[in-house]
């Protein structure tokens, strides 16, 4: 798909008079927001076919135009523009990547010029304008094809999100050491001054990517997983040496916890990892399932039974380790994957944290994650709400708009409402979060992320709901304009599930608050 660029128009000045004599069959001439089109050897390759065209054939068809499409397809073919009606200006907003959207409530609130916000300085600003650029010009191109076509991120696309000055990869595993001596960030971000703010504006520019499948496949495996390494290796030696090569986009990895018997039952995983007599090596021996990024991991960071608990060990691909696509919902471009681990050989110093004690190895790691698609779905909810306000004011029914309907303005209060709601808690508990440390977090946020990621995605099936049936026919077909909303109608499930069912987070989130609960209360 053809990145959007300005559209350069050409200078010359047509009347109307003289746009209506082109009406031939092999002659075609329409106006679209007073610029002229020609349109003659379009015909055929038109996906609405040619006699749509031939209806407006030297006429003005700017409503038939904006009834059906967005302005993004005219940024598709700028070439069919051959000037502009003399006298007259365009009146269309012609978005440039990085640009901010003027839609209301198309944007958070300390993104919109009118309002305040206590949490955001310029350096958060600065990332936001660089990320949201870098996300229209490089990673919206490759992510709508490889959505459709369910192939992998490619290495091109990695190594700029890795190169100095962009560090991008960097980014995606939060604030932190790991940050230094990679020279500036995207936008200039000096790479102490990186925080949970600049976190959530990564985490929430990248889902405007508008590609679920590609948006997981985009290296969440590695922002599950490093972290993990990160803060529980035991050889930093082979940390660094592991940071070092997925940061610059030369390896891969992935969390490996799921199995068919135990999802958010993580203590019936029955992957062993039994040591060598010699008591140098770990031989891991099992399955995994649902595995987002396994396929084309260099790397596994591995839930393990061992002798008298649970144990989470980082296993490098060798021959022994074997991984099948499984097929989702959503876009193959996730690499969502079934592993095999057939005695694989590991040395124990690859162990995470202590041995039979990888419980809390696994869940500390689940803050950050869940948190994560919180910031996602939760943009993602913002962006189909902006689609249904362009929808509703440019859709004509019975001769009026959409929003004209008394049904549908109800139906967009109710998805702006849970969009800011959401968006509101979850700025809070970012600001908690950079108001504390690694261990108060784990103490103190399990609960309350995990309330807020399972409130997020009921109300993003909320969202997708309502929007389907705004969009019609279009919500259920995954072309055309409605085909962002059909994308979230089918997806946002996956945000529902992953990372701990919305049943599991919300039981978690009030068993930890009653562990606080005063007893002189009772």
């Amino acid at each position: 798909m053809a990145q959007k660029t300005a559209q350069t128009i050409p200078s010359k000045t047509h009347t109307r008079e003289e746009v209506a004599k082109h009406t031939a069959e092999d002659d075609i001439w329409c106006i679209i927001d007073h610029k002229v089109y020609d349109v003659s050897d379009f015909l055929d390759a038109h996906p609405g076919g040619s006699y749509v065209l031939q209806q407006v054939a030297g006429q003005d068809a700017t409503t038939a135009f904006y009834n059906l499409h967005r302005h993004e397809v005219l940024q598709k073919y700028p070439d069919l523009c051959i000037g502009t009606i003399e006298g007259e200006k365009s009146e269309v907003v012609d978005p440039q990547p990085g640009d901010l959207s003027q839609v209301p409530y198309g944007e958070p609130v300390w993104l919109t010029p009118q309002f305040k916000s206590p949490y955001y300085n310029d350096s958060h600003r600065a990332l936001q304008r660089a990320v949201r650029e870098f996300v229209d010009r490089d990673i919206y191109p490759e992510a709508q094809e490889k959505e459709a076509d369910g192939t992998y991120i490619s290495q091109e696309l990695t190594d700029k999100m890795a190169a100095s000055g962009n560090n991008l990869l960097a980014m995606r595993l939060g604030p932190g050491k790991h940050l230094e001596n990679r020279g500036p960030l995207l936008g200039n971000v000096k790479p102490e001054e990186f925080d949970y703010f600049h976190d959530l504006i990564v985490a929430q520019e990248l889902s405007r990517a508008k590609a679920r499948g590609f948006q997981d496949g985009n290296m969440a495996g590695m922002m599950i997983s490093l972290s993990a390494v990160r803060n529980w290796a035991n050889d930093k030696d082979l940390m660094e040496k592991v940071t070092d090569e997925c940061l610059s986009g030369k390896k891969f990895m992935c969390l490996a916890v799921t199995e068919a018997f135990a999802g958010s039952d993580v203590a019936g995983i029955r992957t062993t990892a039994t040591k060598t007599p010699d008591g140098k090596h770990y031989i891991i021996s099992g399955t995994k399932k649902w595995i987002t990024n396994g396929i084309f991991a260099d790397y596994f960071v591995t839930g393990c039974k061992t002798e008298k608990g649970f144990s989470v060990i980082l296993v490098p691909r060798d021959d022994n380790v074997e991984t099948k696509r499984i097929k989702t919902s959503y876009s193959g471009a996730a690499a969502t994957t079934f592993i095999q681990f057939d005695n694989v050989k590991v040395p124990v110093n690859h162990l995470l944290g202590k041995e039979d004690n990888g419980f809390i190895v696994i869940m500390s790691n689940f803050n950050h994650e869940r948190w994560a698609m919180a910031c996602g779905v939760i943009r993602w909810m913002r962006t189909i709400t902006e689609e249904c306000m362009k929808w509703s004011n440019q859709r004509l029914v019975f001769g009026k708009p959409l929003i004209s309907q008394p049904v549908i303005r109800q139906k967009l209060a109710a998805m702006i409402s849970r969009t800011e709601a959401c968006q509101s808690w979850l700025e809070s508990i970012t600001y908690q979060m950079n108001n504390m440390s690694y261990a108060q977090q784990n103490k103190l946020l399990g609960g309350p992320i995990g309330l807020l990621k399972s409130y997020a995605t009921k109300c993003g099936g909320e969202v997708a709901s309502e929007a389907v049936n705004i969009f019609g026919g279009r919500g259920i077909t995954q072309t055309g304009m409605g085909r962002f909303v059909e994308q979230f109608h089918r997806t946002y499930k996956f945000d529902a599930i992953l990372g701990g069912a919305e049943e599991v987070l919300a039981d978690l989130g009030v068993r930890q608050a009653v562990k606080f609960m005063p007893k002189a209360m009772l």
